[in-house]
């Protein structure tokens, strides 16, 4: 009889664990600051950093590549652009204190800002001018994993690969 009571006991506290930790799971991956419930249907505020062909300020609204790409990612989160123009430095730092939810400007996979921002997985390659190969990439805030994990399988849809 003492048996079968320690055996109900340890399969209802096996079953508390279990739900316990199904209940933890329901937002992974998660923002801990709320970036991409934010974003949604509101405003993405990114900063561009002047870099031909994939970032130009030099006209009323950025245009280029990754300022194009930025436009539709925006649309598919049916949000707005803030468009915040700096140099790299002065974005990275803006981006690190939840100042900006991106920062565009011929990042590449080798950018050294990774103590300031998450870098997407590389979104296409080109050759530069001295036929080096260089992998572009996108930087978000850091460790906000649900709104980078939404900003890659858009461009994995985009096929810019």
């Amino acid at each position: 009889m003492l048996v079968k009571r320690a055996s109900r006991v340890a399969a209802m506290l096996a079953l508390s664990f279990l739900a316990l930790a199904l209940s933890s799971c329901s937002g992974i991956p998660a923002d801990p600051e709320g970036t991409l419930d934010r974003v949604r249907g509101g405003t993405l505020r990114v900063g561009v950093s002047h870099s031909p062909p994939y970032s130009d300020v030099r006209g009323a609204e950025p245009a280029g590549s990754e300022a194009d790409l930025t436009r539709e990612f925006a649309a598919s989160l049916d949000a707005e652009v803030q468009w915040v123009d700096g140099g790299e430095e002065h974005l990275m730092e803006a981006l690190h204190h939840g100042e900006l939810d991106l920062v565009i400007g011929g990042l590449t996979e080798s950018s050294p800002w990774t103590d300031k921002a998450a870098l997407t997985r590389p979104y296409t390659e080109t050759t530069d001018s001295w036929g080096k190969s260089r992998k572009h990439v996108l930087a978000a805030p850091l460790g906000e994993n649900a709104f980078l994990s939404e900003l890659e399988q858009f461009l994995d849809r985009e096929g810019t690969q």
